[in-house]
């Protein structure tokens, strides 16, 4: 007899939701490009001045069926010292998830989508950066942690203040 709890309850009938708010349904890389353009001759610069790395990280959703949804961490990083680039990092790391629209209110809908579903991708997009970088022949590049409510609120900051009576922002 196992020690581990069992989870007793029955699965969802066919085309019913489960009792989860948020039920992911896959995760895969949709692209990734990786490019060290100065190579060779990048790694002798790097010994001697370390690049600068600006990172570009942005979450897009987009509606697929019903309450399915596509949503997608997109990075950009390019390292440079001076001039030359060292590096080029280009990934966009997807999910399908279903909504429960019995537990996730439509006007909660695009602050799951947007903030819950990014946090919960973030550790496999940073894995799979330090992954590649390391295996490019760089130190393994790993991001710092990301506030997704912050982001959330700097990109739809229009949409957030404005007054109640107007529509929540739609889901694309």
């Amino acid at each position: 007899m196992s020690d581990t709890p069992q989870d007793t309850a029955a699965p969802p009938a066919e085309g019913q939701p489960s009792g989860r708010p948020l039920t992911f349904l896959g995760q895969y890389i949709k692209d990734l490009s990786f490019e060290v353009p100065g190579a060779p001759d990048i790694f002798n610069t790097l010994r001697q001045t370390p690049p600068e790395i600006p990172i570009a990280l942005d979450a897009n959703v987009r509606q697929i069926e019903g309450p399915v949804f596509e949503v997608t961490l997109n990075v950009h990083l390019e390292a440079k010292t001076g001039d030359k680039v060292a590096f080029i990092l280009e990934l966009v790391y997807g999910c399908v998830v279903e909504l429960n629209p019995q537990l996730v209110p439509q006007e909660h809908a695009h602050p799951v989508l947007m903030i819950e579903v990014p946090r919960h991708l973030f550790p496999f997009v940073r894995q799979i950066v330090a992954d590649t970088t390391g295996s490019a022949g760089f130190p393994p590049l790993m991001l710092q942690l990301v506030d997704f409510t912050d982001m959330y609120r700097r990109k739809f900051a229009t949409q957030v203040e404005a007054p109640a009576t107007e529509a929540t922002p739609a889901v694309h």
